[in-house]
């Protein structure tokens, strides 16, 4: 039987040790015992070493694929995502679809405008496309409609514009908007009246936050007989679904494709024969949505605001998106969501579930009283948590939590980490050559992704990082703080420790000194080109 190694950090079954030379040399080895008379085995030109070595081929391959059935049947050792699917579907665990970065617009009305302009659902703006970069969507996901009285708002003397924005005097957040398209009554088909019926979405990239009690409908499904239209209840499974009761499930395959699934008649109504189904739903979602502040500028679908000759803008970047859940990240924490039995009870339980939560980069839980729970959370991509994020972040933990336990969703504090050098560089390099590459490793050890809450920043993994660049002579940090003020100046043993609520990161905003734009500033490049 072929081992199990480690490769690259995980379990994987090797095939190697049942390779085409393992055979052949099994097989030749195997010849002086079984034919004795045949002693020109090992020349190329025997016609039997021919068929040996082609039983070896053939062996290489059933091998292998034996080893790689071998794989995928184990949670631990499997490679695709179908698998990986099929195995958490049995502790009822399910990969997190992509999930869709969200901010606020501020909307610029003309001075002279007194109208009321309504914003519905749909409504959608985008960034700029540019030549190597499509444009993103961006759109008002809210079933309330949005009434601005451009009547009540102030004009602002400087620019002369009325504008609708976050205000915490006021009490308004501008306009909350969601990455993805609304896809709005699709036609699925229509129902034979048979039992299990599928009907598969003509989309990919379902928007899924969570069926937990209180999110607002991923998707609105509808089946229409007659002039009375039957609205159905997405359920996370139809084992509890009672006879007749309106309930449907959904899958979701390794390309992202979905289908929905109506019950049998014992567990879950079936369709009428000759129903139409109809669904409303949401696509788009993923990392493309973390766009940087005042890159929306385009109104798409709002001719309210484009006949008024309203602009728009972000005034704080997009935070929150995240591509699907990757078989890793499952692989990691589906055993934690499964002890948990889908239920917050410890600290630990909240962490682990919130993590399950896509959307959430980071997460530190902790008690604030006796019934309060707080959730520190860092969206993935880093930045503070969006409006749609902490409402759907509540919403998920609202069936999961015990009944007297209240949640508060807050940020985390990020900790901005000085540091400048003096880098020398050895004959033949090119001093902008070195100075990015010492950039880039300087940002690479504080990105999001290699960062906790609560650690310790050590100076020694700086200098580390830069001496072992090619080119680099030598190089002398002059500061290692948290202060931009303390110039020249080292913390104590060489760390940064935080606090427990704190994640490091490179001064690299740009409302920072523009020394500090790459992360780290340059005092000097000596020698080089």
């Amino acid at each position: 039987m072929a081992e199990i190694k480690k490769i690259n950090g995980q379990n994987r079954v090797d095939y190697m040790a049942r390779d085409y030379d393992s055979i052949l040399k099994s097989l030749r080895d195997m010849v002086p015992n079984k034919l004795p008379e045949w002693k020109d085995y090992e020349s190329e030109a025997d016609f039997g070493n021919v068929l040996l070595e082609l039983f070896a081929h053939m062996g290489d391959i059933l091998s292998y694929y034996q080893d790689r059935v071998a794989n995928e049947s184990f949670l631990t050792t499997a490679t695709t995502r179908r698998s990986i699917i099929d195995h958490l579907r049995l502790i009822g665990y399910r990969l997190s679809t992509a999930s869709p970065a969200s901010t606020a617009l501020q909307l610029a009305f003309p001075a002279s405008c007194d109208e009321v302009v309504t914003i519905r659902r749909g409504d959608s703006f985008a960034t700029k496309s540019q030549k190597d970069k499509a444009s993103v969507r961006f759109e008002y996901n809210r079933e309330d409609p949005l009434v601005i009285d451009c009547g009540s708002l102030a004009v602002d003397p400087v620019s002369n514009k009325k504008y609708f924005k976050e205000d915490d005097l006021l009490g308004t957040e501008g306009v909350p908007v969601e990455e993805g398209r609304l896809v709005k009554d699709e036609i699925l088909g229509i129902s034979d009246g048979t039992p299990n019926q599928r009907f598969p979405l003509a989309h990919s990239g379902l928007i899924l936050r969570s069926l937990g009690q209180g999110i607002n409908e991923d998707i609105i499904l509808i089946t229409r007989l007659g002039e009375t239209p039957d609205k159905w209840t997405l359920l996370d499974s139809l084992a509890f679904s009672r006879e007749g009761q309106k309930d449907f499930v959904i899958e979701i395959d390794e390309e992202d494709r979905v289908t929905l699934i109506f019950g049998d008649g014992g567990f879950g109504a079936i369709p009428p024969k000759g129903a139409v189904i109809e669904a409303t739903y949401r696509v788009g979602g993923g990392l493309k949505g973390n766009v940087p502040k005042n890159s929306i500028e385009t109104i798409i679908d709002a001719p309210q605001l484009s006949l008024l000759g309203v602009k728009v803008t972000n005034p704080n970047s997009a935070s929150g998106g995240a591509e699907r859940e990757g078989i890793d990240h499952a692989v990691m924490h589906s055993p934690n969501v499964f002890r948990s039995l889908k239920r917050s009870v410890t600290a630990d339980d909240y962490k682990n579930l919130a993590l399950n939560f896509n959307g959430v980069g980071k997460v530190r839980a902790e008690k604030a009283n006796w019934n309060t729970v707080s959730l520190f959370v860092a969206p993935e991509g880093g930045g503070t948590a969006s409006d749609i994020l902490r409402a759907n972040l509540l919403a998920y933990f609202e069936d999961k939590r015990p009944l007297s336990t209240l949640i508060e969703v807050k940020d985390a504090d990020y900790v901005k980490i000085y540091i400048s050098a003096e880098v020398g560089v050895e004959g033949y390099y090119s001093k902008e050559q070195i100075k990015e590459k010492v950039c880039r490793a300087v940002s690479g050890l504080l990105s999001f992704n290699k960062v906790d809450f609560g650690i310790s920043v050590y100076l020694s993994k700086f200098y580390e990082a830069i001496e072992k660049i090619d080119g680099v002579e030598y190089v002398t940090i002059k500061q290692f703080t948290r202060n931009y003020e303390e110039i020249n100046e080292i913390e104590k043993d060489g760390i940064i420790a935080l606090g427990v609520n704190e994640i490091p990161r490179i001064a690299d905003d740009p409302d920072d000194d523009q020394n500090y734009a790459n992360g780290i500033y340059i005092v000097s490049l000596e020698g080089g080109l």
